[in-house]
Order: structure tokens, then sequence, then C-alpha cells
């Protein structure tokens, strides 16, 4: 039976486990993601462990205790599935209470189940530790790319700054960096972030804190989009900017080869800025065949049907991947969460009956789930350090730092341009 609708009251009670009863896997994940568009984790796990306890309550003490050592291992797999899938929950100190006090009242009952809590409070800690680990590597690394030298000022006196040839100039090995970086920012992403973006806005809620790694991801599609304009811009000789672009056209093949559409997308759109696109001279001298194809398969019209099918392509590859190579999947990520955000917008959460639209939950559980399997992919290739040091922390130019490097490589050809290049001095 396919649920379709029913009361929340119904959806909390579908979630708790008795004696003889334990949720659907597929119910417990797709519950717990959406349930925070009608209320709390926290007012949900409290609801969840009053009413598995109550329900054991038969008023004869011994036959209670009988009881819940039969329900707690159930309980405990619960959590566990709880703190597995969406450890982020976790953050907040009342949820950590809630869990020490199930503890505590699993302790009197099961001493097994008391010990699987316990393993699994320390894997959630070890969780917490290496996500607040990251977010402050990423908070560094985003601060060093910020001490912007006076040498991005002027063209002249770049030459001192190494270029991204001159770090690496085998596009194969640039991708994979690229794949290194996407894969260890995707990991991070809690599948509940997808939901929060659009839960109920609570102004007393720290919502940045429960999307961070989300808005991270998407301030590195834009940083590396603005790290290849300001490549191209950067050289004051027109064969040197020519051969960045084709450097950069052979990376985003690869990108597309190994499945990383979402470096992908992000090298376009930085070729596709205008400080890139004016500099008529230097495109004349770039072999453009392999671009074409590429914007082709990247191009918006029709919903993005050919980066769709594309899509599928590589999904359906990583499906019956024979090497962790073949089941990267990196999927161009703005899309994604549009997608995910126009499901939720077209389609109401509650009938008009005031039941949850329990169709709706199951849609969005599964384009999340599918995110959650490409998230899962440890990436098979060698890291190399300098190269992703130079990818995440070189300085970029700002947008209009970018025009007036653009209109130093080539100047202003037209009345408009000119007008540009005065007010950007």
């Amino acid at each position: 039976i396919i649920l379709v609708s029913a009361s929340l009251e119904a959806l909390i009670q579908h979630l708790v486990p008795t004696v003889d009863y334990y949720p659907d896997r597929s119910y417990v994940f797709t519950f717990l993601l959406s349930s925070r568009l009608f209320l709390h984790p926290y007012e949900l796990m409290t609801r969840v462990c009053h009413l598995c306890v109550e329900q054991q309550r038969s008023g004869d003490a011994l036959l209670d205790k009988i009881r819940f050592r039969e329900v707690a291992p159930k309980l405990v797999q619960l959590l566990t599935e709880w703190t597995e899938t969406f450890p982020y929950d976790f953050r907040d100190e009342r949820m950590m209470r809630c869990l020490k006090d199930m503890t505590h009242h699993v302790a009197r009952g099961d001493e097994y189940s008391w010990r699987a809590m316990q393993q699994m409070t320390q894997r959630l800690i070890k969780r917490l530790s290496a996500l607040g680990q990251y977010e402050e590597a990423v908070a560094a690394l985003n601060a060093v790319a910020l001490e912007r030298p006076a040498s991005l000022k002027s063209k002249q006196a770049s030459g001192q700054r190494s270029d991204v040839m001159s770090v690496c100039d085998d596009p194969f090995i640039l991708a994979q960096q690229l794949t290194h970086i996407e894969l260890d920012r995707l990991s991070f992403i809690g599948p509940e972030e997808f939901i929060q973006s659009f839960a109920m806005k609570d102004p007393l809620e720290n919502h940045k804190r429960k999307t961070s790694n989300l808005e991270a991801y998407i301030n590195w599609f834009n940083r590396l989009s603005y790290l290849v304009a300001t490549e191209i811009c950067m050289p004051v000789k027109k064969k040197h900017r020519a051969r960045i672009i084709e450097f950069f056209i052979d990376v985003a093949q690869e990108c597309f080869n190994i499945g990383n559409f979402n470096s992908l997308m992000a090298i376009i759109t930085g070729m596709n800025m205008s400080p890139v696109a004016r500099l008529r001279k230097t495109w004349s001298k770039v072999n453009t065949d392999k671009f074409e194809i590429l914007e082709h398969q990247m191009d918006p019209s029709s919903n993005f049907s050919n980066y769709r099918t594309a899509l599928r392509g590589a999904t359906q590859r990583s499906e019956t991947a024979h090497s962790s190579q073949e089941k990267i999947v990196i999927p161009f990520f703005s899309l994604l969460i549009k997608d995910i955000y126009f499901l939720n917008e077209g389609c109401a959460s509650r009938l008009p009956n005031g039941h949850i639209n329990f169709e709706k939950l199951w849609e969005l559980a599964k384009q999340v789930s599918e995110f959650l399997v490409w998230r899962q992919v440890i990436c098979p290739f060698d890291r190399d350090r300098r190269i992703l040091q130079y990818l995440v922390t070189t300085p970029v130019f700002s947008e209009d730092e970018l025009h007036l490097a653009s209109y130093e490589s080539e100047g202003p050809e037209n009345n408009m341009e000119k007008d540009s290049r005065r007010s950007l001095r």
C-alpha cells in the first residue's frame, strides 16, 4: 500500500516502533526528511520517544519492564537511522539531551540496547566534530582567498602571479582535482539542508547554520567561474590568453567524461562572462568546436533537456559501475536545488482537509535520496595538494576588476564600453 495522505498525528504514530512493528525504511527517511516542514526535529524526537515509552505502559511494573526490553532494540534502530542520515539535527543541544535521556531510560531495561545507544552516540559525535572541522577549514580557505594582494590590481604587475598552467598543465589532472573538491564538499551537505532552505522560517533559529554547507557549495561554484574568468583576463599577451581558454575547454571536456557536471557548468559560466566573451581577438585564435559541443550539452533551453539526458546516462553508468571512477556523478547543483524548490512550491504540503500530502513527500525524498547515493562516492584519484591549494585559495578578480582587466587586454570597442571603462577607473 502506498501512503497518500494522513494527519500529522497519524504520521508520527506510524514512525513509532512497537514490539511487533517497525516502520519501513523508506518511510523513516521520507518522514524524517520532510517532517521539518511541519514541526521542529526536536518536537518530533520528543513525541516519538514519549509515545514509544507510553505505549509499553500497562500499569504492571514487571510487565512494563519486559515489554520495554522487547521494544528497546527497535527504538535504538530508529534513533540510529536518524543519527546516521540526519546527524546535523543533533547540533541542537535539546536533541542531544533527549538522546541522553533515552540512553538512561534504555539502560534500565536492556543492557544490549544501552551499549548500542552508546556506540551510536560516539559515531554521531565523531561525525559532528568532522563537520565542525570542515566548516572551520572552509572558512579559513575563504579568508585566505579574500586577502587580495595588490598584484591583482593591475595586469602589468600580475606577471609575478603564477597562473593555472604553471601549477598544472594537464587538463585531465586538473579535472581530477576539481572532482576532489566537488566530492569533498558534497559529502558534507546534509540531506535535510534541501528542505531546510524552504522550511518554516523561525526568526529565533539560526538558519544560516542549517544550510551552511549547501551555501558553501554554491559559493565554490561561483568561485570556480570567477577563477576561470580571472585566469583568462590576466595574461598580457593574446596568444597566452588563447592558450588558457583552450586549456579550460579541455578541462571542461575531462569533467564531462568523469561525470563532474558541476565543475563543467562553472567553467562554461566563467567563459561566458561578458569580460571574457568580449575578447574577440583572443577568441579568434581559439578552435571553439569542442567548446560549442560542451555548451550544447549544458544548454538551458527546454529545461536543460540535453544535460538531463547526459545526467541520466551518467547515473545508469554509475549503477552498473565496476570501478569507483565510473560511479562518479556530480550534478549541476543549482539546477538540482531549483528542481527540489519547484517541486515544493508547485504542490501543496497540506490537503484541504488538513492532512499532509504524503505523495509530495515521497517525491521530495526520491530526489534527495538520489543525491545521497552520489554523495557517498569516494574520489578515486590521487590528491595533488599544490593544485588543490591553488584552486581554493588563489585570489580572483571581482566583477569590476574583470571588466578592467578585459579592457586592458582588448580596448573598448564602442561608446558603451568606453563609458563603462571610465566609470570603473
